[in-house]
C-alpha cells in the first residue's frame, strides 16, 4: 500500500515539475493568459478581460472604439470581451457598420494602390506568415480595404500607428477569430 502512494506522489511531483519549468518558459499558464505566444506575438501591453458594458448592441457585436482603442466583443448579460487594439494614425481614422465578410488564417498581404503610393519601400506582395505585418488571423470588413488583423509587432496595440485597420496582438486576434463568423456587424465608433 505504501508503494502504491508513494508511485502516485512521485508520478503528481514529476507532472508539477514539469508544468513548473514549461509555465516559466511561457509555454502554460494556468491564469488563461500568456506572456509569450506560439504565434510569436508576445504580450499585449493591453490584456484581453471580461467587463460590463452598457452599450445597445446584441450579444455578438464587435463595437471597436477608436479614442480608446478598445475592441469589445458583446456577451450575454451586460458584459464583454475587451481587447487592446491598434488603431488608424491621423486622417486615417473612420466610422461605420459593417459586417466580417470574409476570415483568413495567415493571410497574404498585397498593399492597397494607397498604400504603396505612401510608401515606395513596401513589398507588392507578402506571403502569410510570422513575419507578414497582418499577423496570424484577418477579418475584412465589409467591401473596404479595412480588416481586423493580427501583427507582428505587439508594442503597437493601444497606438493609433496603422493606415486604417485595426490590429491586435496574434494571441488576440486568434481568439477573437474562433468567437466570431462571417456575417458579424462590426461597428466602429470614431468620436
Amino acid at each position: 500500500m505504501t508503494r502504491f502512494f508513494a508511485a502516485q506522489i512521485t508520478a503528481i511531483a514529476v507532472l508539477l515539475a514539469g508544468a513548473a519549468d514549461a509555465s516559466a518558459a511561457g509555454m502554460i499558464d494556468f491564469t488563461g493568459t500568456s506572456s509569450t505566444s506560439f504565434l510569436g506575438s508576445g504580450a499585449s501591453p493591453i490584456p484581453r478581460t471580461t467587463v460590463m458594458y452598457n452599450g445597445n448592441y446584441a450579444p455578438g457585436t464587435v463595437v471597436v472604439n477608436t479614442a480608446e482603442r478598445r475592441l469589445y466583443l458583446v456577451l450575454q448579460n451586460g458584459q464583454a470581451l475587451r481587447y487592446g487594439i491598434g488603431v488608424g494614425r491621423d486622417g486615417f481614422r473612420w466610422g461605420g457598420v459593417h459586417k466580417i465578410t470574409a476570415k483568413k488564417e495567415w493571410p497574404d498581404w498585397t498593399p492597397p494602390a494607397q498604400m504603396l503610393a505612401r510608401r515606395h519601400d513596401l513589398p507588392r506582395h507578402m506571403r502569410g506568415g510570422i513575419e507578414n505585418p497582418l499577423g496570424a488571423r484577418a477579418m475584412y470588413l465589409g467591401s473596404t480595404l479595412y480588416r481586423i488583423h493580427g501583427s507582428n509587432e505587439p508594442e503597437t496595440i493601444g497606438q493609433a500607428v496603422s493606415s486604417g485597420c485595426f490590429r491586435m496582438t496574434n494571441d488576440d486576434v486568434t481568439d477573437l477569430y474562433g468567437r466570431v463568423g462571417v456575417g458579424t456587424t462590426v461597428v466602429v465608433l470614431n468620436n
